[in-house]
């Protein structure tokens, strides 16, 4: 009987490892919605990018994960920036 990983635990610290990583993201994107506000241009890409950050912690892959690997891959690098675990 070898030493497991309490999936529990992982999945929780994983959702506070993505909330970390996109607080300043999401700040980042407040400040070019309100230029982009004050230009009349168009805000919907920015308010979809929100969006994805503020869903990222309910992702339905850190919930399906099996083990840490899989939790581990499932960071999604194109919303979040480089992965805390590399």
């Amino acid at each position: 009987m070898g030493f497991g990983t309490d999936m529990a635990k992982a999945r929780e610290i994983h959702k506070l490892k993505i909330r970390t990583a996109r607080k300043p993201k999401l700040a980042e994107l407040d400040v070019e919605f309100q230029k982009a506000q004050e230009t009349s241009a168009d805000t919907s890409a920015i308010v979809a990018k929100k969006q994805a950050l503020r869903d990222a912690p309910a992702d339905s892959g850190i919930t399906d994960a099996k083990d840490a690997y899989a939790l581990k891959v499932q960071w999604k690098t194109d919303i979040l920036g480089a992965s805390p675990y590399s």
